[in-house]
């Protein structure tokens, strides 16, 4: 019988849900009895398959399972990136500004450590004759360098000044430490404290040379016996009138928190009987974090001087020492451990 002659009455209703499977067939009906054919239907657009069974001539509409519009979803996506590129575009600006502004840094402090350098050799016999422990003449030229390196790319203040010690008054200086710009603006202030530092920095040329001259401590990290040697040289400088810095931290903050502080640096002070002189950073984290040397962002850092602190207790220093640091960072926003 021809597909046009078919009429509704013979049409099975459907009363399954659209997309279950078929209801099988009665025992009576032999599954060979089935074929599956398509056609149109003059009702709608959607392409149906009909199973006829040949004896009843009974049509059973099957629906087939919409296909998933990939264009829409495609269209989609694109529409959500727009804002996303946009975002990533802008960040990839700033790295690149950081970055240029790293490399304008470190070119203008290696060509001032050049000049600055040749200083440092011409008056170095005269430092060994006349100031051979807190050099002076070799710290105000550090002084120029730091302060000339730093000012075209970032501005600082400085806070208390007046609790600096005198210059002819040896001290224990201590500070948290969040950056490699925390030597720079250290040196700005014009103190004579020998920093201490690992041993690998003193290889790098002009930088490493101007250390030495210094008279900067060198450090084996993870070496116990260079620890206690150079804590023993800490205590024989202070002894002498000459002045220290540490980080008792040890290391840079990787999160930009205040880490533990260890002792060495408050026995040096407990044994010596030399005050303590407490130093906030704020902001260096930030223009340079720890792991992106070569990038340099803007911005400002502010340092606090606080108060000297004395006793003969190790312990009770480090503790006054690091609430003081800690209460000042948690005051402008910073986090502590």
């Amino acid at each position: 019988m021809p597909m046009e002659s078919l009429s509704l009455s013979r049409i099975k209703p459907y009363t399954s849900p659209p997309f279950a499977p078929p209801k099988s067939p009665s025992r009576s009906t032999k599954l060979s009895s089935y074929n599956v054919i398509s056609c149109a239907c003059p009702w709608g657009q959607l392409r149906q398959n009909l199973v006829i069974n040949r004896a009843s001539l009974a049509i059973l509409p099957i629906l087939k399972r919409p296909e998933i519009r990939r264009n829409t979803i495609a269209r989609s996506e694109i529409a959500a990136a727009g804002p996303t590129d946009d975002s990533s575009r802008s960040l990839s600006e700033l790295q690149l500004g950081s970055r240029i502004r790293g490399v304008c840094f470190y070119s203008v402090t290696a060509v001032v450590a050049i000049f600055l350098f040749a200083m440092m050799v011409v008056v170095h016999p005269f430092v060994l004759l006349f100031d051979r422990y807190r050099r002076r003449a070799h710290h105000v030229i550090a002084k120029i360098w730091a302060t000339v390196t730093i000012f075209p790319f970032y501005k600082f203040e400085i806070e208390g000044m007046e609790n600096l010690p005198r210059q002819t008054m040896p001290a224990v200086y201590v500070s948290n430490h969040q950056s490699f710009l925390d030597i720079y603006t250290l040196l700005t202030l014009g103190r004579c404290f020998k920093f201490i530092s690992k041993t690998s920095i003193f290889l790098f040329p002009i930088i490493g040379w101007a250390m030495f001259f210094l008279g900067v401590i060198p450090l084996r990290r993870m070496d116990s016996r260079s620890q206690l040697d150079c804590l023993k040289r800490c205590i024989d400088l202070v002894r002498k009138g000459a002045s220290v810095f540490f980080f008792p931290e040890g290391t840079r903050s990787k999160d930009g928190k205040l880490g533990v502080f260890k002792k060495g640096a408050f026995s040096v002070a407990a044994k010596t009987g030399v005050p303590v002189v407490p130093i906030t950073l704020m902001g260096t984290g930030s223009l340079m974090p720890p792991g992106m040397e070569g990038n340099l962002n803007s911005g400002l850092v502010k340092v606090v001087i606080h108060k000297p602190i004395e006793g003969r207790d190790a312990e009770a220093l480090s503790s006054e020492a690091r609430r003081v640091i800690a209460d000042t960072l948690l005051l402008h926003g910073y986090r502590v451990h």
